[in-house]
């Protein structure tokens, strides 16, 4: 782990798997401003067939190719890593067709990022339609919530704020 990051607490992510259930076999998953990984390594583990982690630090995301190589997940294919910026990543997606059936993020807090990234995933198409979207975010930032999106949870942990969002689809 590297030094400044702030990886997502154990709590936290026992947190987000038992809102998105335990078993992700055949879903697919990206995880935005990964850190070291943790989170999308979770997914995998818990069947996910499908992981896409952007993170856009050298050092972090040199850290997320280490945790893969030291837990034999071969990077390519089915789970990838993107060393970007994870706004252009989201619009590279967009661009390639490519749909997730779970985002998560947990960008750096004091950026005031999460509204960012969540307006933006709002305005792309690469969500499926019954897509589910987890936010971390610190105390005091607020979301503002996409047209077609309804709040299926919002939870507080200590700081941080945690809010699964699901996509409705619309006709």
């Amino acid at each position: 782990m590297p030094a400044g990051i702030r990886p997502t607490q154990n709590v936290l992510r026992q947190a987000i798997f038992d809102l998105l259930g335990h078993d992700l076999s055949g879903l697919s998953f990206l995880e935005l401003f990964a850190g070291s990984g943790a989170v999308s390594l979770e997914a995998i583990s818990r069947g996910a067939e499908k992981v896409v982690m952007v993170e856009h630090n050298d050092l972090n995301a040199k850290t997320i190719q280490e945790n893969c190589e030291l837990l034999g997940i071969d990077l390519g294919g089915d789970f990838t890593l993107v060393h970007a910026d994870a706004f252009a990543t989201i619009k590279q997606l967009d661009e390639q067709k490519q749909h997730f059936d779970i985002v998560f993020f947990d960008p750096p807090y004091g950026q005031k990022l999460a509204k960012k990234t969540l307006k933006l995933l709002g305005g792309r198409d690469i969500l499926t339609p019954q897509s589910w979207v987890m936010v971390q975010y610190e105390e005091g930032e607020s979301l503002e919530i996409p047209e077609n999106f309804i709040i299926h949870t919002e939870r507080r942990y200590g700081s941080s704020h945690l809010t699964l969002l699901q996509r409705v689809a619309t006709e």
